[in-house]
């Protein structure tokens, strides 16, 4: 049954009574008639004497160590847009989201990491990101169109972790509506491990117990070796699978919807983003500093969710290649799982600190 909640093309014309609302600074609260009303904030040395109305608030300042509260919304409901653009380093600004008055966070990570495009790394051009639930416009663009159902309460932060203030420009859309029974609830879990221990699988996501479906993968990969790096497996552990699973992929870039090591057949990789999968950053040794390459890969399961109903463990192996055929690898890889869940959820591991968040 329609809900008001999903909106697609081909529901588009059919009515409903959902309430649609947007919190940004220039309306902190949702309110409605509330937005446009600052007297004071970031715009206001621009607006001069134009008043009320004239982009007085446009954006946040949050300093250096603080936890700022972009959201607090009561009711029921569900996020449908997030667009926001972040100054700093964004592996240290901690995007997070609280479902129903919960204590522990749905979603934990570094902003960039969240929207696909953890940093800007060095020698990098600019791809952005084409696809539905995330895209990414020049320059830090950053929009985010998964549908996140709430029941009782949504409460969003951001922390800034770095030792500098930060600016945010953010818009939070929604609407208020009754909530089916069968709508779960949106995960979203930071990971990394720099180096990974030879000859063990990196863990994208583990500790999940209750009924939901997986929905996307977001892999940023650092090698440590000159050669290619992607012949490893993505498996899929479900409902109590033990050493081996029920889906194994045939490759890194295989799992990424590419072939072939990404290669456009004249010995360089090609970045390509499509609305659900993609390959959207690759770096360029200089042979000076910045010595190593690092990809920015993404898979959205949006048309193929991975349903599980009592837990679910996911995995890749770094695994490259030599002369005499598969090799182990010690890389830096980090990650973001997406997934649907019941509430109640398990807490997430302690997030990393600054120093192993850090893009070196």
């Amino acid at each position: 049954m329609f809900n008001g909640l999903s909106m697609h093309l081909g529901n588009l014309p059919r009515l409903s009574r959902a309430k649609t609302r947007s919190i940004s600074p220039e309306n902190f609260t949702g309110e409605k008639g509330g937005g446009g009303m600052a007297a004071d904030g970031t715009g206001a040395h621009a607006a001069r004497g134009l008043g009320r109305g004239w982009k007085v608030s446009p954006s946040v300042v949050i300093k250096a160590g603080e936890t700022f509260e972009l959201a607090n919304i009561a009711g029921s409901g569900a996020i449908q847009h997030i667009w926001m653009t972040p100054t700093g380093r964004w592996r240290f600004s901690i995007l997070r989201i609280y479902w129903d008055g919960n204590e522990n966070p749905s979603v934990e990570c570094p902003v960039g990491d969240f929207f696909a495009y953890p940093t800007e790394i060095k020698g990098a051009e600019f791809h952005g990101i084409a696809s539905l639930p995330i895209c990414v416009n020049p320059y830090s663009g950053f929009n985010c169109y998964w549908e996140m159902p709430f029941r009782k309460r949504c409460r969003m932060t951001m922390e800034n972790i770095a030792e500098e203030d930060m600016t945010l420009y953010y818009q939070i859309d929604y609407t208020l509506t009754d909530v089916s029974d069968d709508a779960a609830y949106f995960h979203a879990q930071f990971r990394r491990v720099n180096p990974l221990p030879y000859m063990t699988d990196y863990t994208i996501l583990d500790g999940v117990r209750g009924e939901g479906h997986y929905v996307g993968t977001h892999l940023l990969w650092g090698v440590n070796n000159s050669g290619w790096w992607g012949e490893g497996e993505v498996k899929f552990f479900l409902d109590g699978d033990g050493a081996y699973p029920t889906i194994c992929g045939t490759g890194t870039e295989d799992y990424f919807c590419g072939s072939y090591n990404f290669d456009d057949q004249r010995g360089a990789y090609r970045a390509f983003s499509s609305p659900y999968t993609g390959m959207h950053l690759a770096s360029k040794a200089d042979g000076f500093y910045n010595a190593s390459q690092r990809f920015a890969m993404y898979r959205w399961h949006v048309m193929d969710p991975v349903r599980f109903e009592e837990n679910i463990k996911v995995t890749v192996q770094a695994l490259g290649w030599c002369s005499r055929g598969y090799l182990p690898l010690q890389d830096d890889i980090s990650s973001v799982a997406y997934w649907y869940q019941r509430l109640p959820f398990e807490k997430f591991p302690a997030l990393p600190g600054r120093d192993y968040l850090e893009i070196i």
